[in-house]
This record gives structure tokens, C-alpha cells and sequence, in this order.
């Protein structure tokens, strides 16, 4: 994998081509990042490239997100997300690896467990969405109205996506990766991309799921950047709350994208909690 952050593996998923990759060596302990929304897995290339060095790190992009698959009437929902990670882990041959989950990521990776029957060693979840009520207004009128807003002129949406986007940092994104995490939608394939994935995710896919956190019987790490405008950190207290002997860790300064805001602390803090024996 190149500096430019190449998926180089596919694999055919029931929502759609997914693109992949793996680094680190091939005997060390598997580890799956799961990104979140609109970003892709270049969010997690740095974090992914240290914890290479003692793991196995899998890579992927969403179906509908990055370099995989979009299209019309694809099923991106956080119901087909949990089905797909369920379906590559078997592709994988990963019976019960460690994951890392961001953002809606952390909703991909719950119901793959707690729904999907998919098995981890241990999990760790970075300023999460796994709580009832999600979605800011905004958020609810880009998915209200996701015709209207794939219509716009090209350079109306892109100012729109790239301050969506910045949002989710707290001291603000250098201009290349903004532009990196930007590009994806928008491209005529991306433009309704952008607006479909947000049309259908709701909050029954974390109601369906919410109620079951006491379940959860491995060791699990919540990371939450303090300064978190898109889900506020008292969410992070009452994710604890739910979750039977969970860890949290608070990272002062970093906003959602804690990944691009705070990379050397969560990198510390995945090393740490990987390391330990379950």
C-alpha cells in the first residue's frame, strides 16, 4: 500500500463491490477498521499503518463510500453495512479478530455482533453511533429532501459536502485531506451517493439494537473526542453506562474525527487496549 492510500483487493458483497486491503504481518493478531459517514478509510491510514506493526490490519471502504461500489438503488444502509462486514470477515477467514469502529462504523460493527452472530476478540469504538436520538437537523433535511439536494450544481454541493465535513474536526482539517475526504462526492456517481447514504440511515437501526449493549461479553474501549460537536461527549458516559466493564477514554481537544485531530493519543489508546490479554 502506497503513500496515495491504494485499495488494492475486492470482493463482492451483497450491496456491492468492496474495496479492501491488508497490512502487517501475515502470522500477527487480526485487527478490522470500520470507517463512518461521508469519510472512508483514509481517515484511518496512519492509525492503521502503526498498528501494523504488531497486527494484521484490514481496510475497507463501505459499499457506497470511497472507491467501492455506488449506484442507484443500492442498499448502503446501516442494516446492509452490518451484513457486509459480517459477510467479509468470513471472506477474510477472521473467525474472532479485534475492531475498531467510527462514528456509524460503531453501529456497523454492533449489529454484525450482536445481530450477525460475527464474533471479536475485542472491540473498540470511537465516538460511536449507537445511541438513540442521532442526526442533527441538518442532517435530517440533506436525508429528507436527498432528490432536491442531488440536483444541485456541481460547485453548490461541493461547498456544501466540504462544510459538512470540516465540521467533524474541533482545530479544523489540513486542505489535502479535506479535499481527500471531499472528492468521493463529487463525482456524478457521488453527488446522489452523498444524499442516498444519508436518506437511509435512521434511528431504527440503533433501536433494534440499543437495548442489548448489556450483552456485549468481551472487552470494549470507548474512545470520544471532547470537543465532539456531531455527537456530544455525554454520550460517551451513558455508552459506558450500558456496556458491562467498558473502558472509556476521553481525548481532550480532538472533535469527532478524532482519527485527523488527535492521531498519536488514539493511536496510544488502540495500542494499549490491543495489547492487553483478554
Amino acid at each position: 500500500m502506497s503513500d496515495d492510500w491504494i485499495l488494492d483487493r475486492t470482493f463482492d458483497s451483497s450491496s456491492g463491490e468492496v474495496r479492501w486491503a491488508v497490512l502487517g504481518p501475515a502470522d500477527a493478531p487480526p485487527v478490522v477498521l470500520v470507517h463512518g459517514t461521508p469519510f472512508s478509510s483514509y481517515v484511518w491510514r496512519g492509525i492503521a499503518r502503526a498498528l501494523a506493526q504488531d497486527h494484521r490490519v484490514h481496510v475497507w471502504d463501505l459499499p457506497g463510500y470511497g472507491v467501492s461500489a455506488r449506484y442507484e438503488c443500492q442498499d448502503v444502509s446501516l442494516g446492509a453495512q452490518g451484513r457486509v462486514l459480517t459477510e467479509l470477515l468470513g471472506h477474510w477467514e477472521l473467525p474472532e479478530p479485534a475492531v475498531v469502529a467510527h462514528d456509524f462504523g460503531g453501529c456497523v460493527a454492533l449489529r454484525a455482533h450482536l445481530l450477525h452472530g460475527a464474533r471479536y476478540r475485542r472491540l473498540a469504538l470511537v465516538d460511536p453511533v449507537a445511541l438513540a436520538p442521532w442526526g442533527s437537523p441538518a442532517y435530517r433535511l440533506l436525508g429528507g429532501r436527498s432528490d432536491a439536494f442531488g440536483a444541485l450544481p456541481a460547485a453548490l454541493h461541493r461547498a456544501l459536502v466540504k462544510e459538512y465535513v470540516s465540521s467533524a474536526s474541533h482545530p479544523g482539517l489540513r486542505p489535502d485531506v479535506l479535499d481527500r475526504l471531499v472528492d468521493p462526492w463529487c463525482t456524478p456517481a457521488g453527488q446522489p451517493a452523498f444524499y442516498r447514504q444519508i436518506a437511509q440511515n435512521d434511528q431504527r437501526f440503533t433501536d433494534e439494537i440499543q437495548g442489548r449493549y448489556g450483552e456485549l461479553d468481551l472487552p470494549v474501549l470507548i474512545c470520544w473526542g471532547t470537543e465532539d460537536t456531531w455527537i456530544p461527549v455525554a454520550r460517551a458516559h451513558e455508552l459506558a453506562a450500558l456496556v458491562p466493564d467498558a473502558e472509556l477514554r476521553l481525548i481532550d481537544g480532538a472533535g469527532h474525527l478524532v482519527q485527523e485531530d488527535a492521531p498519536a493519543e488514539l493511536t496510544a489508546a488502540l495500542t494499549r487496549f490491543l495489547r492487553t490479554a483478554p
